[in-house]
């Protein structure tokens, strides 16, 4: 299994709890770990330690020179968050998919069939959460983004990508012109620059199993009449995705799930 993630330094016992949580709940499975970073990052050690200790193959991929030149950046979206649009440059090409997660991820349950998904002739799988919006945003992110081929607004946070087709078709001028045009209307930046570019080739999956936003539990529990509960997530869902500024990492933090995550990380750093 390969996966992909794409840190600077402020994150990276981040990383590492996301890893164990994979490996924790992923059984049989050899993990290629690939991390693209801007620059060797500082607790490179560390990463190898914890990695050899979790049988995980840890791939730096180290972009010293900036890719995409002028685009935003912010302390919440940092360069680094564009790196994963052009992961297939950068990746071996002898691998022909990979998945992409942030790292304010626990994975719950097994990845493995996410991970097998049939893409097809799609570019990309991803899960939207307009549900939780009543998709109200819907027409205004095709209006704003300038793709109204796409079926929904996707989030970039869980990824799968079909590298055979994407080298195809994925190139980093179409991404720069893209940026350069839009660069006034770019809320989320990576995310709407896939958006506008690819969401009418991305294969759409359910968020309540693969992308679950820890912050709309309730909305969730209301859209399912009641069925998913916290019991059917523990049991069913396999990525729980921390979204938003509130991080679970933050002593200030109590969300619902704020202690499944704490429990996470304290074994990952016992590692």
């Amino acid at each position: 299994m390969n996966l992909l993630f794409a840190i600077d330094n402020h994150v990276v016992d981040q990383l590492l709890t996301t890893l164990y949580s994979i490996v924790m709940n992923t059984p049989n499975q050899t993990l290629n770990v690939y991390v693209i970073q801007k620059n060797k990052l500082k607790k490179t050690d560390k990463i190898e330690s914890f990695c050899k200790k979790m049988n995980i193959r840890y791939h730096p991929l180290v972009l010293k020179n900036a890719l995409l030149g002028d685009v935003p950046v912010t302390n919440r979206y940092p360069e680094t968050i564009y790196y994963r649009l052009l992961a297939q440059d950068y990746l071996p090409k002898t691998i022909d998919r990979i998945l992409y997660l942030d790292v304010d991820i626990l994975a719950i349950n097994d990845l493995s069939p996410l991970y097998r998904l049939d893409l097809g002739h799609f570019l990309y799988a991803a899960a939207s959460h307009s549900a939780l919006t009543n998709n109200v945003t819907e027409p205004l992110n095709k209006l704003r983004l300038g793709n109204y081929e796409a079926e929904s607004y996707y989030n970039s946070g869980v990824l799968l990508f079909n590298l055979t087709a994407i080298r195809k078709q994925v190139k980093k001028v179409d991404i720069v012109n893209y940026i350069s045009r839009n660069k006034l209307s770019l809320f989320l930046p990576d995310q709407d620059v896939l958006n506008g570019l690819y969401g009418h080739q991305i294969k759409k999956i359910p968020d309540e199993l693969y992308n679950f936003d820890a912050r709309r539990s309730p909305l969730y529990y209301a859209l399912s009449n009641g069925k998913w509960d916290l019991d059917w997530v523990i049991q069913h869902t396999v990525v729980l995705h921390f979204c938003g500024r509130d991080k679970p990492w933050k002593k200030d933090y109590h969300n619902r799930y704020a202690g499944l995550y704490k429990h996470y990380a304290y074994r990952a750093k016992r590692i």
